[in-house]
């Protein structure tokens, strides 16, 4: 090896020493390289306030306007569960709070002579808890990062109900839910991959809440802005949120003139989207 990659290599070594500056015994137990950010709950108010009314679109094209084109543009596979055209109440502008699941590796099943329904129960507290509840607000989105390949319906009518009552406006995955029909029915926002069926335990379990997660492709912390619709779903870095509701504002104050005149030379009776 040349006496300047040698150079290099040391470079190298020293920019990540320094960058993570973390010892090899903390990274053998495992750290998070990336902080979780806080935020009170006047600031989420503060921030929400501006992405009234903002659509996925006008969004993305604030995400541009900022120099981030094709950030935060989840995969179109995660779709709305149900769509309601009228009201636009499967529409979510929300705080995400975040939580990942990853496939477990301990038994699927209870012992001979456990009784199902304590081994179930012990597996949801212990190992496949819903712990991110404690930090659901208002305003929040639950977005949950779980396992894809595998039919879990981690989210049902009767979990994604209590989140609601806990503040949260709606819930992202990338993964499954089940129940879907009544989760339709109870007019809950809901944004998904798959339908699913089977239950947690023997399946996933919880890894962490409030981490950083990979949603269809984008990068989604906590305290991020989440915005989804017929479109699909946006997300957008916090720390651009305002800049990007500045301009989607503009966007969409230009587009909602624009196809008021329309509406009013075809003789088309005004909607809210107009107004």
């Amino acid at each position: 090896m040349k006496k300047q990659n040698y150079f290099l290599l040391a470079v190298f070594l020293v920019a990540c020493i320094s960058t993570f500056g973390q010892s090899k015994e903390q990274l053998e137990k495992g750290v998070n390289l990336i902080e979780t950010p806080t935020y009170s709950l006047e600031e989420n108010n503060e921030i929400l306030k501006l992405y009234e009314n903002l659509r996925v679109a006008d969004v993305s094209d604030g995400m541009d306007m900022v120099g981030l084109p094709n950030t935060g543009l989840v995969s179109h596979e995660i779709h709305p569960d149900w769509v309601d055209t009228e009201n636009m109440s499967h529409i979510i502008r929300g705080i995400a709070v975040t939580a990942r699941y990853v496939p477990t590796q301990r038994p699927n099943r209870p012992e001979p002579d456990e009784d199902f329904a304590a081994w179930e129960g012990n597996f949801y507290s212990t190992w496949s808890s819903e712990a991110f509840a404690e930090v659901i607000s208002e305003g929040s989105v639950v977005v949950l990062d779980d396992v894809e390949d595998r039919d879990i319906g981690s989210i049902g009518s009767n979990n994604i109900l209590y989140w609601v009552s806990l503040g949260a406006v709606g819930v992202v995955t990338d993964a499954s839910s089940r129940d879907t029909d009544e989760i339709a029915l109870q007019k809950v926002p809901l944004y998904l991959r798959k339908k699913g069926r089977g239950i947690r335990p023997g399946r996933n379990e919880l890894e962490s809440v409030n981490r950083p997660i990979d949603i269809g492709g984008v990068l989604v912390c906590p305290g991020d802005v989440v915005v989804a619709d017929g479109d699909g779903v946006v997300v957008v870095p916090r720390k651009v949120a305002k800049e990007v509701a500045q301009y989607g504002k503009e966007i969409l104050e230009k587009d909602k003139a624009a196809r008021r005149n329309l509406y009013e030379s075809l003789g088309m009776p005004l909607d809210n989207t107009v107004k």
